[in-house]
């Protein structure tokens, strides 16, 4: 299989030879930035226990919170695909947006103005050192894909996102698909 290189605004979906690592064991990461000093990207595809109102108590919001990674866990971090509504966002590409002016979301929160296909909260992110990445791809933990979805993806991605990324590549990666996530309760 032909893959990408790394860049802003592509997907990474982990290879099933990284069973084990806690972090990132099945997981599709948004990559959010990719230059020379390091990436930045966001696990797409596990959501925590948590809703938004358990870490914000004066809003009411049940959007889910998600797992973005082991880096910075004890802080709170956004995509969107709303920059009208979210000034000082930053384009990944295809229309997505990270961070912005959070009073400007506390407001819009708290009159239930986003919705779920609009914006996606996580707590921490994945985090990679210069070449820290290029390593890992060298010893193929990584598929570099294309976000097919663009702005959609927020939507999209979902607790089976990895499987419906292993059916998508298709040959030895289709068993993989059905495997259990725990290889011990084969």
């Amino acid at each position: 299989m032909t893959t990408l290189k790394p860049d802003k605004g592509v997907l990474l979906v982990a290879e099933p030879s990284i069973i084990g690592d806690v972090s990132f064991n099945r997981s599709v990461v948004l990559l959010a930035e990719y230059n020379e000093s390091g990436s930045v990207g966001f696990i797409l595809n596990k959501p925590l226990k948590y809703k938004l109102k358990d870490f914000i108590p004066e809003i009411t919001s049940n959007l889910e919170v998600y797992n973005g990674g082991p880096v910075e866990q004890d802080n709170l971090y956004f995509i969107h695909k709303v920059p009208e509504l979210i000034p000082e966002s930053v384009e990944i590409s295809n229309g997505i947006y990270w961070g912005g002016d959070f009073s400007a979301i506390m407001d819009l929160l708290k009159e239930d103005v986003l919705k779920k296909e609009q914006i996606r909260f996580f707590l921490g992110y994945s985090g990679w050192s210069s070449e820290q990445l290029e390593s890992e791809l060298e010893v193929h933990s990584w598929v570099v894909t294309p976000n097919i979805y663009k702005n959609k993806i927020l939507g999209k991605s979902n607790n089976n996102f990895w499987k419906e990324k292993m059916l998508e590549f298709g040959g030895d990666y289709v068993i993989w698909s059905n495997a259990p996530e725990d290889p011990s309760n084969n």
